[in-house]
């Protein structure tokens, strides 16, 4: 079983990370094509907190981090 540490190491670790695409934005009732405000974000990580929901909590996880990626 790979860990995660392995799996960040991994050349392509961003292609697989997004392969369900627009799932976040499904999730959080964001038109595919529009931008997902921060606080959007901010509440569906405490939505995500309060339910016990972890892939949506990695989703915007990983949405907060790549946002970095552009800059």
């Amino acid at each position: 079983m790979r860990t995660f540490l392995q799996f960040l190491l991994e050349a392509n670790w961003i292609a697989k990370a997004t392969q369900n695409k627009g799932g976040l934005h499904r999730a959080l009732g964001v038109p595919a094509g529009k931008k997902i405000p921060v606080k959007k974000l901010a509440a569906g990580m405490k939505r995500a907190e309060r339910t016990g929901n972890t892939s949506l909590k990695r989703k915007i996880n990983l949405a907060r981090e790549l946002k970095g990626f552009n800059k």
